[in-house]
């Protein structure tokens, strides 16, 4: 098998510069994390109002189907 400097020294230069810029990357890295959960969190709140809306709208329904609420209104 032939060794093919050019790979090498490409992962070679990967490697070295990982370790320089670590420092550089950290907070970077953080930012992008941060900014994830966040947009997860805004995603599970929105879900939790959703599940409340559609709750509500089924005990609505639930309570007419029983008598327990207003009859619906016909439009014409």
């Amino acid at each position: 098998m032939k060794f093919h400097w050019q790979s090498f020294l490409l992962g070679y230069g990967a490697g070295a510069g990982t370790v320089m810029f670590a420092k550089h990357l950290r907070p970077l890295l953080l930012e992008v994390a941060t900014a994830g959960y966040r947009f997860v969190d805004a995603l599970a709140a929105r879900a939790a109002m959703k599940q409340e809306d559609l709750e509500d709208l089924f005990a609505e329904a639930r309570a007419r189907a029983r008598g327990h609420g207003p009859a619906p209104t016909e439009t014409r």
